[in-house]
């Protein structure tokens, strides 16, 4: 991507050296159809609207040699014809001095654009092994026979590449420096002479470098004619285009850190109002940004050097390692990258810590990533270049000295080495802040490059200061093709993060910039079991719908080494078998795996922050393998429901089950059957609050809702009262005694205490909806309206109707309560009540009213279509607040909507990892409950925050208040007695503080004092 005013503007250019052209010689008639280049017309080149070449008409001059060539390197053919042609005589060099040209060397070929004289181009017939550099053994020899003519070498410090070198630490100049010095400048020659091909190649070169060529443009096979091209060779092409690639990497690197400068830094000191408390901006400055200015010089001085070696030596540059050699010698440099690196992480920190506590900051970063310098770039971004610097740079010095002749002695043979020894080290020597560093940017990257499906809220708290990427590389997957006729591999990535694993298919856009669409949903190590690693190699067979009708029926047989994962509660729905190219690779990311999820379940299990604590794990029993058939032992059953409560200052529980309700003071596990009612659906106690005594103990069992005595029910568990009698004379129906109660709620309005129930009647399309207010004792109430209770048989009863009776859909199966309101949970949604008014007008949400033209909301009501509405919960904040917003429970997905019903956060909604049977609400989390899981997820954000694994898990309680919730499991024993159940409470854990260490006595080592 082109970058605008990438020339440092600090540093202005130095004048290009001037050229001296040897004077053009007439043409001579020779046979066109020998020479191996083309003689007219326009060079094979790509199409550039911004680069464009003079048409040529080349015509070929015989360059004679007055004996034979001593230069096989460079040996000129010619076939019969020509070289009958080609007996004129021509002196030889003897000097270096004068002219740039060697003295004897006439042009091959004169290049013209319409009348007037272009530039001399090259001798067509060379013929070098190396175009950079000439064979130096054959130097040798020459300048041995011509010793004495040749006066002495005064080295340039903007000379080639040896000289400046070696410059830097010998500064002897014996002869065979000054005999490869020699033929540096031959090779020079040749540069400059490749360099004269073009009018505007000066223009091009100086577009680039002041960064205004088109992306695609900047690239050196873009900017050299195809002349050029073949007469250097492929191997020295890759080098060309390697060294042009450290000349456009360090423009956009000093383009970003000005960027910092200009407009970032300076924008906050230039902000008004201030986004930075002025007396704690420049201490923030500081620390985000540390050294950078001390960074930024250094490579302003590199930068002005490498551009001033390339409009020197361009095209042919023969060589940049002695300009970075003399950079990365001094101690200023490495100081400065030492400092910076090792401060990286704290300035990450700074950072983001502002960006969550002051929305002045967040907005100041939203403006300025509008710039075009920016480019929508994150500041983590451009603070983290300085840390991936230098490995980047050697990286691309290893692939010069690569692609350097090793036949012949280059300067870069000797130099490079040089500097990848004092990079290796330094990075050695940095290495534990630089992998930490590089890590984090390959992280940010990724998270950066994100995309996902539209509508599916996906937060994985990737923000967390302690979010890493732990492995990631490319994966194969089985799939079917676009024409669906067949399978075919699928080439995605796979990312191990320290808490999920992310797959993705990565997209290149023109820009050279990633994006990695999430092709399935990132998978939590919570739930992510390892299947077969193991498996024998598979050789799968690929076919190409990219080619035409016979490449697609043509097949390749790749050899493919296959492993499994999968989630632990879809095991069939979401299994994942992918594919690789080794054993070894499949053994790296087995270890991966293992070591991650390793690390990631110790990490959970010291930081819980809900622990299931076990209540009873003994005394419930269900028939299990160990109960022979037909054994006659007492089993209490599955149990149903479950109530705990304190009366007097004791707390019990109380537990329904297939037996009856047995009832415990908590902590004894010494349950006594108190009622005999079998598979109670609802059990609730209602307790003294302040002065207010209600004593009441809610049953409901087989369509019925009965109330009892709750100081009773805890004499007969403590075995005070013997006989039933006691406890059946407190009964009272809090429903008429022919009414069948479908589902009841106890429900806190205000100071009162309501219970809220449906009745089902034979050939009604709806249920009735009844709100009873419960009485406390010597309190009479002073809430109007009320109803008679003609069902009632005491002339003080407890249970008063309240309001209207009201009506709600027959599919109706519960009640959520929030604040002032209920919603009655059915199957087309969850309809919005006020129990003191039931008459009063219905809300039915979310509100999909819109689903017709708001694609969002369209979307949003799809993926509720088979969804079974569970409840509502309050998210944290004033009740006060018409801005808060609710979150929509369902068996599959939750969505927020606002307190008018309408969908919010653009109708997004998020996936539960598994199907939810029930869900309870405390503080700021919501448990979501499956047979084998409890997900616990923060409300506003909807982020996995832990899962508790069982078996046959379900929710008895959803607790309130300070109540906490109660669940059942399959318990630890199972044996002839039965299989156990064991009934937990889920109580939030505290965090152990960190012990603060006790100073030692002044006197403890007065002893050891020598």
């Amino acid at each position: 991507m082109a970058t605008t005013n990438a020339l440092p503007p600090r540093l202005p250019p130095r004048p290009a050296r001037p050229r001296h052209p040897s004077p053009p010689l007439p043409p001579l008639p020779v046979d066109q159809s020998s020479l191996p280049l083309p003689l007219s017309g326009h060079p094979s080149s790509p199409s550039d609207p911004g680069i464009s070449f003079p048409s040529y008409s080349i015509e070929v001059l015989p360059p004679p040699y007055s004996e034979v060539d001593e230069f096989p390197a460079f040996s000129v053919t010619y076939d019969d014809d020509y070289q009958a042609s080609s007996d004129i005589a021509r002196p030889r060099v003897h000097s270096m001095n004068g002219s740039t040209r060697p003295l004897g060397r006439t042009p091959s070929t004169i290049i013209t654009s319409g009348d007037s004289i272009e530039m001399p181009f090259p001798e067509p017939q060379i013929t070098a092994r190396s175009a950079s550099y000439i064979q130096p053994q054959q130097i040798r020899q020459r300048a041995r026979s011509h010793m004495d003519s040749l006066p002495t070498l005064h080295v340039q410090p903007s000379s080639m590449s040896l000289a400046s070198t070696v410059s830097s630490y010998n500064q002897d100049h014996d002869s065979d420096y000054e005999i490869v010095s020699d033929h540096s400048h031959e090779a020079e020659d040749l540069s400059r002479e490749l360099s004269n091909l073009s009018m505007n190649s000066e223009e091009i070169l100086r577009r680039f470098q002041a960064g205004e060529l088109s992306e695609i443009n900047q690239a050196w096979h873009r900017l050299v004619p195809a002349e050029a091209r073949e007469a250097l060779g492929e191997r020295e092409v890759q080098r060309q285009s390697v060294i042009f690639e450290v000349f456009k990497a360090e423009r956009e690197y000093v383009a970003d850190l000005e960027t910092i400068e200009d407009v970032i830094i300076k924008g906050l000191e230039d902000a008004s109002p201030p986004v930075i408390p002025p007396e704690h901006l420049q201490i923030f400055i500081d620390q985000v940004f540390g050294n950078l200015n001390q960074v930024l010089s250094q490579h302003q001085r590199l930068l002005a050097e490498l551009f001033a070696r390339q409009r020197e030596q361009h095209p042919l540059v023969q060589s940049v390692a002695d300009i970075i050699l003399d950079a990365v010698l001094k101690a200023n440099f490495r100081s400065a990258y030492e400092t910076y690196i090792k401060h990286y992480p704290l300035s990450e920190s700074f950072h983001r810590n502002e960006l969550k506590r002051n929305q002045a900051y967040n907005k100041f970063m939203e403006a300025i990533s509008l710039d075009p310098r920016i480019r929508k770039r994150d500041l983590i971004t451009f603070i983290s270049r300085p840390v991936t610097r230098l490995p980047r740079l050697n990286l691309v010095l290893e692939k010069i000295l690569k692609l350097t002749d090793k036949e012949h002695e280059h300067p870069d043979l000797e130099a490079l080495p040089i500097i990848l020894g004092i990079l290796g080290d330094f990075i050695k020597s940095t290495q534990p802040g630089i992998e930490a560093a590089e890590s984090k940017v390959k992280y940010w990257e990724l998270c950066e490059s994100l995309l996902y499906q539209k509508g599916e809220i996906i937060d994985m708290d990737l923000y967390d200061d302690s979010r890493t990427l732990v492995y990631s590389g490319p994966l194969s997957r089985l799939g079917r093709s676009e024409s669906g006729w067949y399978a075919q591999m699928m080439e995605l990535t796979g990312s191990l993060l320290d808490h999920y694993f992310v797959l993705t298919r990565d997209e290149i856009k023109v820009n050279g910039l990633i994006k990695r669409h999430l092709v399935s949903r990132p998978l939590s190590l919570f739930y992510l079991r390892l299947g077969s690693f193991t498996a024998p190699p598979e050789v799968q067979r690929t076919k190409s719908e990219d080619g035409n009708l016979l490449d697609s029926l043509r097949s390749t047989s790749v050899t493919v080494y296959p492993f499994t994962i999968y989630h632990a509660s879809g095991k069939s729905s979401r299994r994942y078998t992918f594919y690789v190219a080794s054993d070894g690779i499949r053994k790296r990311w087995y270890s991966a795996f293992v070591n991650t999820l390793g690390v990631y379940k110790a990490r959970q299990d010291g930081n819980m922050l809900f622990y299931a604590r076990s209540l009873t794990d003994r005394f419930f029993r269900v028939r299990g393998l160990h109960v022979a058939y037909g054994t006659d032992i007492r089993l209490s059953g599955r149990v149903t429901t479950a109530v705990s409560f304190v009366c007097g200052e004791k707390k019990f529980i109380a537990v329904g089950c297939q037996t009856g309700i047995y009832v415990s003071a908590l902590g004894v596990e010494e349950f006594r059957r108190v009622f005999t009612h079998a598979n109670p659906t609802g059990l609730a106690a209602i307790e003294t609050l302040g002065s207010r005594v209600y004593n009441k103990f809610i049953i409901h069992v087989e369509g019925s809702l009965f109330s009892y005595s709750l100081d009773i029910v805890a004499q007969a568990a403590l075995g005070k009262i013997q006989s039933s009698k006691e406890i059946t004379d407190t009964m009272e129906r809090v429903a008429r005694y022919d009414s069948t109660v479908v589902f009841f709620k106890h429900l806190h309005i205000g100071e009162r205490q309501f219970i809220m129930y449906t009745v089902k009647r034979r050939l009604q399309s709806s249920l009735d909806l009844h709100v009873v207010e419960v009485m406390h004792t010597g309190h009479p109430s002073v809430m109007s309206p009320q109803r008679t209770n003609s069902h009632s048989s005491r002339k003080n009863p407890s249970f008063k109707p309240f309001g209207e009776l009201g009506y709600v859909p027959r599919d109706a199966y519960d009640i959520s309560p929030l604040t002032k309101t209920v919603g009655i949970c059915a199957e087309k949604g969850i309809i919005i009540v006020d129990p003191t008014n039931l008459r009063s007008r219905f809300l039915v949400v979310p509100d999909l009213s819109e689903a017709s033209t708001v694609p969002s909301i369209h979307g949003l009501k799809v993926n509720l279509e088979d969804a079974r509405p569970l409840g509502l919960v309050s998210l944290p904040g004033s009740v006060h607040s018409r801005d808060n917003e609710i979150l929509v429970v369902f068996d599959l997905v939750g969505c927020y909507i606002t307190r008018q019903g309408r969908p919010s956060r653009s109708a997004g909604f998020i996936k539960w990892e598994t199907k939810a049977t029930s869900f309870a609400h405390r503080g700021k989390h919501i448990f979501l409950f499956s047979s084998q899981f409890i997900e616990i997820r923060n409300i506003t954000s909807g982020v996995i925050v832990q899962v508790i694994e069982g078996v046959d898990i379900r929710l008895l309680y959803p607790g309130r208040g300070n109540v906490e919730s109660l669940v059942a499991m399959k318990g630890s024993k199972d044996d002839k007695d039965g299989t156990s159940v064991k009934i937990a409470v889920l109580e939030e854990t505290t965090e152990i503080p960190v012990a603060t260490p006790v100073s030692a006595s002044p006197n403890a080592w007065d002893e050891w004092d020598m």
